[in-house]
């Protein structure tokens, strides 16, 4: 049901997504040396001289101490965000005519059918699966400012270092912060390529690199080795998120496929003559196994037998005795009444019965199931065969019981 309520004031106007809210959390970050490894990150992106050979190399050279090379995690980052935002994360089937981009709100379609769908055939929340919502769009969610327990947040414990290592004014941090400027400079400077321009580019991404050393080795003591490792295990989370996301997203077109794919194929099972054709035809053997035993596995399901507990399970099992009127016989001294029940006892082979007496028939019942005639009056055979067969109508219940419970467990 949708909620009519400010509907009207919807209608042609735009939701404008964006992801600034992560922007503004990453400009929060901006301190220091941080400011300029993220403006170097940005200088490398929007550069139209160099190849994407070079700026790879370059990027790798400069990240020979990756935890202080922040700029690149945050620019990672909104770029991210920003694929999300405009649907180019979904890669592009390039193989088909006409091939159609990928759009925000197909991400957030497939997402939400996702939550639906996974509990059916995994009997958890997407989420125990690393399918949940935050497992594909937790960036834009503000997952990074935020916990769920007493841990801080990777936003948190990144702002926290930065800030308190800038404050201490290191020689090593200004010296770094100098050489992220004159790479920087340098890059912004370039109109064409050439082998000395390639050289002095090769000098000042050295020169950064030697400075994210001496920096490093200067937060190797405390107090500035805590907050290393904070840095350290923030952007680890930074890292792991976008990973995360980047993993789902871009393969939820054939995850979702998948799913959908195996909830139409399940579907067709409980049409009797479509199940046998396709356990025919299918080569899987799990297939194979479900069509063949659908229609059975199907018999055995009764809403009555669902239980949760094992007392529920005794507590169904006494109801459901009870409601079909058992115990039928209740009195062993009706020799008549025991005869009677024997021969409708499903483990007995009641073949030749007709011409014997009451008595007859309880000593041959004894006899098939085992209970001992010898030295027993009849109305001892009686009262033990009529236990056994009453106990044999609780065991019947707690075998459908059983049998309800396994075709209704996922597995």
């Amino acid at each position: 049901m949708t909620v009519n309520k400010g509907l009207k004031t919807l209608v042609g106007l735009s939701p404008n997504f964006s992801n600034q809210a992560v922007e503004n959390a990453v400009n929060d970050l901006k301190t220091g040396w941080v400011t300029k490894s993220f403006e170097l990150d940005s200088t490398i992106a929007s550069n139209t001289v160099l190849t994407t050979s070079q700026k790879n190399d370059l990027k790798n050279t400069i990240n020979n101490i990756a935890y202080l090379n922040l700029g690149r995690t945050l620019g990672d980052l909104i770029r991210h965000t920003a694929s999300i935002i405009d649907g180019s994360i979904l890669p592009v089937d390039t193989g088909v005519p006409n091939p159609t981009a990928g759009t925000f709100s197909e991400i957030l379609g497939s997402v939400q059918s996702v939550q639906g769908i996974v509990p059916l055939f995994y009997g958890v929340p997407a989420s125990d699966i690393n399918k949940g919502i935050n497992d594909h769009l937790g960036t834009i969610n503000n997952i990074l400012l935020t916990t769920e327990d007493s841990t801080q947040p990777a936003f948190t414990m990144l702002k926290d270092a930065i800030t308190f290592i800038n404050n201490a004014n290191l020689a090593t941090e200004t010296a770094l912060e100098t050489a992220y400027d004159d790479l920087k400079a340098f890059i912004q400077s370039t109109r064409d390529d050439s082998t000395d321009f390639q050289q002095t580019l090769d000098t000042f991404a050295t020169a950064v690199a030697t400075a994210h050393t001496n920096f490093n080795n200067a937060l190797a003591s405390e107090p500035y080795l805590t907050k290393r490792t904070q840095l350290l295990d923030g952007r680890e989370k930074v890292n792991t998120q976008v990973s995360l996301e980047h993993t789902n997203l871009t393969g939820i077109r054939t995850y979702l496929q998948n799913l959908l794919d195996v909830q139409s194929n399940t579907g067709l099972a409980s049409n009797r003559e479509m199940a046998t054709l396709l356990a025919k035809v299918a080569q899987t053997p799990e297939w194979q196994e479900y069509y063949e035993n659908y229609e059975q596995n199907f018999r055995n399901l009764n809403p009555i037998y669902t239980t949760q507990t094992d007392s529920d399970r005794s507590a169904i099992i006494d109801q459901v005795y009870t409601d079909s009127g058992l115990p039928d016989v209740r009195d062993s001294l009706d020799l008549i009444a025991v005869a009677d029940k024997a021969k409708r006892d499903a483990r007995i082979d009641t073949t030749g019965f007709d011409p014997l007496t009451a008595e007859q028939v309880i000593t041959k019942a004894c006899e098939q199931l085992g209970i001992t005639t010898a030295n027993r009056t009849i109305y001892t055979q009686s009262e033990t065969l009529l236990n056994n067969m009453n106990q044999e109508d609780r065991d019947r219940i707690a075998r459908a019981l059983d049998l309800n419970e396994s075709s209704n467990t996922l597995s």
